[in-house]
């Protein structure tokens, strides 16, 4: 039999992993600027934390989620975000409570899980990146949560970037749009999707994500949110628009983003890249929004809360083909060639004596002669080679070349295991 991945994962190979590396990495330093603090909650959750946060009529919970009953028969599910863990993980550990600074900020990254059909970019397992800030209504902690999505892709080196904004309102706000939106789509009942039938009466702004042809004629034409904005509602919305343009961040308002998960409230957005790599035109590749009612709909106190969410693999795909250079991975400091059996023992003190003193170092495991080693050298960027032979073991040291420059010197072998930043430093610098 062979044994080969299940559909819609993928292997992530040497090579690719260091640049999965360096992506959470930039995101972790960035995120430390900002004051936010890696959380990590469990990989499988109950089911009701999505089912009851992200909505029954949702596509995530209606076709995506993978769940089970495990031998306890508890009703578990593969988390398909990671929004709905934090805020369950925030409740648990009470991160409310008086004596934590407020607003609490964190930031996640890992694997998620969705039942879907496997697309470039778009995996049954994927990974995200993703932050999350709990305790502050104030439409400045929404802008500085959209302003750090732009400035992380930008410091991947993403430059065509477009920044769409809404907002879903107050609850009077939603309340009097899902009126108005029912209304307006109810005489055109038998012409929707029948996804959209049965959410129409249930969550009829779950219309307006549908991508289905049928629908999308009735989406153009639909009322827009930005119509029914009470007074708060309004004035929240427009000191986010008006904070962007002090901090000249450009943006397009577009009242049919609605996102996809139904605990959304106030300012949603989508960061969209223009690249072929995702599809013709501008795609989502970040997106986010406010959610000030889910802390308490888990159980928890009134507890605000705004984040977004970044798909690695997407992001990986676009960095790909806008060709953004990575960083060298894994620079290899020392590579030791060992001329005969004597030697070969003694360069595997000298590696281990490298490595004790904090330099990459390697050497040949294949026996090969020497001149397949010097291959194996220059082929893995050696910055220097350190060749070991009997000559050199008689006088107690080793030939050390550079091989960006090929100078080449003789010195002790002591001193290579015991300060080798000083020899480098006496012959090289």
């Amino acid at each position: 039999m062979r044994y080969q991945r299940p559909k819609g994962t993928a292997d992530i190979l040497p090579g690719e992993s260091e640049k999965w590396q360096y992506i959470e990495e930039t995101a972790r330093m960035l995120f430390s600027d900002y004051r936010y603090r890696e959380i990590r909650t469990p990989m499988f959750e109950n089911f009701d934390v999505f089912s009851r946060t992200s909505g029954e009529t949702s596509d995530i919970v209606t076709k995506e989620m993978y769940d089970f009953h495990d031998k306890g028969d508890r009703h578990i599910t593969l988390r398909p975000e990671g929004t709905a863990g934090v805020v369950r993980a925030f409740i648990e550990n009470k991160l409310y409570g008086p004596d934590v600074q407020k607003p609490v900020k964190v930031f996640y990254a890992g694997p998620m899980f969705r039942y879907e059909r496997p697309q470039s970019g778009r995996l049954r397992e994927f990974h995200q990146i993703g932050v999350e800030a709990f305790g502050s209504e104030s439409p400045e902690l929404d802008v500085e949560v959209i302003a750090m999505a732009m400035d992380l892709l930008q410091h991947f080196g993403i430059k065509d970037l477009k920044l769409t904004i809404n907002t879903l309102g107050d609850k009077e706000t939603r309340e009097n749009y899902r009126q108005a939106l029912i209304g307006y789509l109810e005489p055109h009942f038998d012409e929707l999707s029948d996804d959209s039938k049965e959410r129409l009466h249930k969550n009829p702004l779950r219309v307006l994500d549908s991508k289905a042809p049928e629908d999308q004629k009735f989406v153009e034409n639909a009322p827009s949110i930005l119509d029914y904005l009470t007074d708060n509602a309004k004035n929240h919305f427009d000191k986010v628009t008006n904070l962007l343009e002090r901090l000249g961040i450009n943006y397009v308002v577009d009242s049919t983003i609605v996102r996809g998960l139904d605990y959304y409230n106030h300012t949603i957005f989508e960061i969209m890249a223009n690249s072929k790599a995702l599809g013709s035109g501008y795609t989502t590749i970040c997106a986010g929004g406010r959610y000030d009612g889910l802390v308490s709909e888990l159980g928890g106190p009134e507890v605000s809360g705004i984040g977004f969410g970044l798909g690695v693999e997407r992001l990986l795909l676009l960095m790909d083909s806008e060709k953004v250079e990575f960083p060298q991975f894994n620079p290899l400091d020392v590579y030791v060639v060992a001329i005969g059996e004597n030697a070969s023992l003694e360069s595997l003190e000298v590696v281990q004596a490298l490595r004790y003193r904090g330099f990459s170092a390697d050497r040949d495991y294949l026996s090969r002669k020497p001149k397949a080693q010097f291959k194996s050298a220059d082929k893995l960027h050696a910055n220097f080679t350190i060749t070991i032979g009997d000559k050199e073991l008689e006088n107690n040291t080793v030939n050390l070349k550079s091989m960006e420059t090929g100078k080449e010197v003789s010195v002790s072998l002591n001193s290579v295991k015991n300060d080798f930043s000083a020899v480098i430093e006496k012959n090289f610098d």
